[in-house]
C-alpha cells in the first residue's frame, strides 16, 4: 500500500510529459500547415492530458476525495475524446 501513491504520482507524470509531448506535436503540425483539424486535435490532446493530470493534483494537493478525483480525470478525458472526434470529422 506504501508504493501506490508513488506510483501514481510516478505514472501521472509520464502520462503529463508523453500527453504534452503529443499536445505540442500536433500544435506544431498546425502552424505548419494550417490546418484547422490539427489544431482542434491538439486541443483535444491537451484536454486529455490535463485531465489525468488534474485529476490526481486534485486529490493529492488538495485533499479532495478520490472518487471527485477519479470523475474530474474521466470527465475532462470525455471532453479530449469528443474534441479529438471533432478534429477528424472537419478534414480541411
Amino acid at each position: 500500500m506504501e508504493l501506490i501513491e508513488p506510483a501514481i504520482i510516478f505514472v501521472k507524470t509520464i502520462i503529463l510529459l508523453v500527453g504534452g509531448g503529443i499536445t505540442f506535436f500536433a500544435y506544431k503540425a498546425y502552424r505548419r500547415t494550417k490546418r484547422s483539424s490539427f489544431r482542434i486535435l491538439s486541443i483535444g490532446f491537451g484536454m486529455i492530458t490535463l485531465g489525468a493530470f488534474s485529476g490526481g493534483i486534485a486529490h493529492q494537493l488538495f485533499s479532495v476525495p478520490f472518487d471527485v478525483g477519479v470523475l474530474i480525470h474521466s470527465t475532462l478525458v470525455a471532453v479530449g475524446l469528443g474534441i479529438i472526434l471533432v478534429s477528424l470529422q472537419i478534414g480541411d
